[in-house]
C-alpha cells in the first residue's frame, strides 16, 4: 500500500510547532509539569527526563475509549504491535525494534511476565484497572536489570483523591461485546483506598485463515469459527501516613482470561494475572528518603483441546527491593539499592532446572548544573544461572532558552535467556549465553504552555541475539542486530481542539553472518503513526484517531510480506446529566481487510455504546 495517511501525519507534525505557540491556551492539552517515575525511579518532571518517554493519563484513557491495551498503545511512539486475531489474542510488543521477550513492563513497581515465555500476556491486562501508563524508551537494565534492552513500560493502578467516589460503566458493541465496571476509592492526606471489578465477553471473529494442510499455514487448522473472549478482573489498594515520616501502602491485581482460537492441538485457553505489592516509604528530612519494596507476579496458563484439559504451567516471580534518595546539595541526587528476584516454575512440562534468583545492587546520580543537566547510573548484577553482569548510562542535556532541551544518552542492557529458551524439552539450549546490548541516543524537546515537542534519533545494538538455529533446531546466540531509527511526537491545543501526532520510523536488521544477513527482523513496521484529534462543545464531545503502520515481514528470510494498513477511529460523547455521560463510537471507519501477522485476522468496521455514572463531589 502507500503510506499516504503516515506521510500526512509527519507532514503535519512538523507544521504544528509554529501555530501552536500562536494559539495554544493555557490550559491545553499537554502539561510540562507531568511528573516521571520510571526513568530514574525517582520524580522527574517529564520535560527534564533524558530518556525519551510519554506518560499517558486516566482522562486520556477514558476520553480514547479503547476496549484494550493493544488499542490504547498502538501507533505510539517507539511501538509496534502484533496481534492474533482480535481481543483477547496473543499480543506482543515491539519497542524501538525490540523484541517483546527484551521489553520489561511492571504494574506498580512489580516485574510481570511468564519466566517461561519470557514475556508478559499484555493481552489480559483491562484498561478500566489503569489509571496510567508511562512509556520509557531505551535500554534501562542499569535500573532495573535484566530485560530492558528495548525499554520499560510501567502500569499504575487506579487511584483516587478527595471524598469518597463511586462510579460505574456499562457497555455494548460489535461481535456481541458486552462489557461493564464498577469501583469506588477515596483519598486524603492521611490515606487513601480504592477497588474496582471489570468484565468483558464477545464472541469475536475468525482469528485465523490458516489450514491444517502444508508447512507454514497458519494456525495449522480448518476452523472457520467465531473465536471468542472472556475477561474477569478486580484490584484493591489501599496506603495511609502513621507519621508524619512514614508512608504505607499495598496493591493487589488479578486478570482472568478466557480464550478460543484455532489451532492444531488445542484451540481453548485459560490465563490468570495476578500481581501483588507493598511499599515502606520514610522520609525523615528533605535530603533523604528510604524506600522497601515487595511484590509478586503470577502467572498461570491451562490449555484445552476438544477432548479436554492438554497441560498447564505455573510461574511465580517474588520480588524485593531496598532504595534510598540523597539530596547530595541542591540541585544534585543519588538514588542508590538493591533488589532481589526469584522466578519459580511449576506445571505438567519437566523443566532441568525450574527455579533462579537474581540480585542487584544499583546507583544513580542526577545533577543540574546552570543549562546542563547531567546523569550517570552503574548495576551489577548476580545472576544464579548467568553469574555477574555489570551495566551503565551515561546522559547530558542542555537546557536552552524558551524550553528546549538537548540530550544524548548512552546506555547498555542485557536479557538472561527464558526457561523455554534454556530448557524446554526437545527446544531448549542451556549452553545460551545472555543478550547484551550496547544503545546512543539523541534528543531534541521543547514547548510551552498547552503545547509540547520531541525529536529522537537512536541506534541500539544487541550481540548475542538469541534465534532459532536451523542447523541445530534449537535458539542460539546465533545473530546479531542493530536497531536504528527515530520518533517525532506533537502534542498541542489550538482553537478548540485537542491535538497530538506520533510517528516512528525503525530499521532492524540483522547483522549476523549467514544467509539472513542484513534483512529485517520478522514482525516490525519500519514506520508507524498515529494522531487522536478531540474537541469538546460544551456537553457534546468528538474525536478521531488515525492509525497507520507500513508493511511488515513474518518470517527472518524476508520472504512472507504482511501488507501495511491504515485504519480511522471516531468517538462521540454526550453529557446526559452532570453524573451520566453516553459515549459512542465506530472503529475501522472504512472497514479495512488487514493483518499483524500472516494468516491472522483483525476486526473490521465496529461500533460501540458505553454508559458511564460518576457521581459529581
Amino acid at each position: 500500500m502507500t503510506f499516504r495517511p503516515l506521510t500526512a501525519a509527519v507532514a503535519l507534525a512538523l507544521a504544528l510547532p509554529s501555530t501552536a505557540f500562536a494559539t495554544a491556551p493555557a490550559d491545553g492539552a499537554t502539561d510540562l509539569d507531568e511528573i516521571l517515575v520510571t526513568a530514574t525511579r525517582t520524580q522527574i518532571d517529564l520535560r527534564d527526563s533524558l530518556s525519551p518517554a510519554q506518560v499517558i493519563g486516566r482522562a486520556e484513557i477514558e476520553r480514547s475509549q479503547a476496549t484494550s491495551l493493544q488499542q490504547l498503545l498502538a501507533g505510539r511512539a517507539g511501538i509496534n504491535l502484533t496481534n492474533t486475531g482480535g481481543l483477547g489474542k496473543q499480543t506482543s510488543l515491539f519497542l524501538r525494534g525490540a523484541g517483546s521477550n527484551q521489553l520489561l513492563v511492571l504494574i506498580d513497581g512489580v516485574r510481570i511476565g511468564s519466566a517461561t515465555a519470557g514475556l508478559p500476556a499484555l493481552q489480559d491486562l483491562p484498561v478500566e484497572q489503569i489509571e496510567r501508563i508511562e512509556i520509557v524508551r531505551g535500554p534501562h537494565s542499569s535500573l532495573y536489570g535484566a530485560d530492558a534492552i528495548g525499554g520499560v513500560i510501567q502500569i499504575f493502578t487506579r487511584r483516587d483523591k478527595g471524598g469518597l467516589q463511586p462510579r460505574a460503566m456499562a457497555g455494548v458493541g460489535s461481535d456481541n461485546l458486552r462489557e461493564a465496571s464498577a469501583g469506588l476509592g477515596m483519598g486524603g492526606e492521611r490515606g487513601w483506598f480504592g477497588a474496582d471489578f471489570a468484565f468483558l465477553r464477545t464472541d469475536g471473529i475468525n482469528a485465523c485463515d490458516g489450514t491444517a494442510a502444508g508447512w507454514g499455514a497458519g494456525c495449522y487448522a480448518d476452523e472457520p469459527d467465531r473465536d471468542g473472549y472472556r475477561n474477569r478482573s478486580a484490584s484493591v489498594r489501599g496506603g495511609g501516613k502513621p507519621g508524619e515520616a512514614w508512608t504505607l501502602e499495598g496493591s493487589a491485581l488479578r486478570a482472568e482470561g478466557y480464550n478460543h482460537y484455532d489451532g492444531s492441538w488445542a484451540n481453548y485457553s485459560e490465563t490468570v494475572q495476578q500481581v501483588l505489592s507493598g511499599k515502606v516509604r520514610f522520609v525523615p528530612s528533605t535530603t533523604m528518603a528510604l524506600q522497601a519494596t515487595v511484590g509478586r507476579s503470577y502467572d498461570e496458563t491451562d490449555d484445552y483441546a476438544p477432548t479436554g484439559f492438554v497441560g498447564g504451567l505455573e510461574t511465580r516471580r517474588d520480588q524485593a527491593a531496598l532504595q534510598g534518595d540523597f539530596v547530595l546539595r541542591e540541585g544534585q541526587t543519588l538514588t542508590a539499592g538493591l533488589d532481589w528476584l526469584g522466578d519459580r516454575i511449576t506445571g505438567d512440562t519437566a523443566y532441568d532446572v525450574d527455579s533462579r534468583d537474581n540480585t542487584g545492587v544499583f546507583a544513580e546520580y542526577q545533577g543540574r548544573f546552570g543549562a546542563q543537566q547531567l546523569q550517570a547510573g552503574l548495576r551489577g548484577d548476580d545472576n544464579e544461572q548467568f553469574g555477574s553482569h555489570a551495566t551503565g548510562n551515561l546522559g547530558w542535556g542542555w537546557h536552552f532558552d524558551g524550553g528546549v532541551l538537548l540530550s544524548a544518552r548512552y546506555s547498555t542492557g542485557f536479557r538472561a535467556p527464558s526457561f523455554n529458551d534454556l530448557y524446554y524439552p526437545y527446544y531448549g539450549n542451556p549452553d545460551l549465553r545472555p543478550e547484551e546490548s550496547e544503545n546512543l541516543n539523541l534528543g531534541l524537546s521543547g514547548g510551552g504552555e498547552g503545547w509540547r515537542w520531541t525529536a529522537d534519533v537512536f541506534e541500539n545494538r544487541v550481540d548475542d541475539l538469541i534465534s532459532f538455529d536451523s542447523a541445530t533446531f534449537l535458539p542460539g546466540n546465533i545473530d546479531t542486530a542493530r536497531l536504528r531509527g527515530g520518533e517525532l511526537t506533537v502534542a498541542t491545543a489550538f482553537a478548540g481542539w485537542d491535538l497530538s501526532a506520533q510517528y516512528s520510523h525503525v530499521d532492524p536488521r540483522n547483522r549476523s553472518a549467514g544467509a539472513n544477513h542484513g534483512k529485517l527482523l520478522p514482525r516490525r513496521a519500519r514506520d508507524t503513526g498515529r494522531i487522536d484529534l478531540d474537541r469538546r462543545f460544551d456537553a457534546f464531545a468528538f474525536g478521531a484517531s488515525v492509525n497507520a503502520a507500513g508493511s511488515r515481514y513474518d518470517d527472518a528470510a524476508n520472504l512472507v510480506r504482511v501488507a501495511g494498513h491504515a485504519t480511522v477511529d471516531l468517538r462521540f460523547e454526550y453529557a446526559l446529566h452532570a453524573d451520566w455521560t453516553l459515549q459512542a463510537r465506530v472503529t475501522n471507519l472504512f472497514d479495512r481487510d488487514y493483518q499483524l501477522v500472516d494468516w491472522y485476522n483483525q476486526p473490521g468496521r465496529g461500533y460501540g455504546l458505553n454508559l458511564l455514572w460518576q457521581p459529581q463531589r
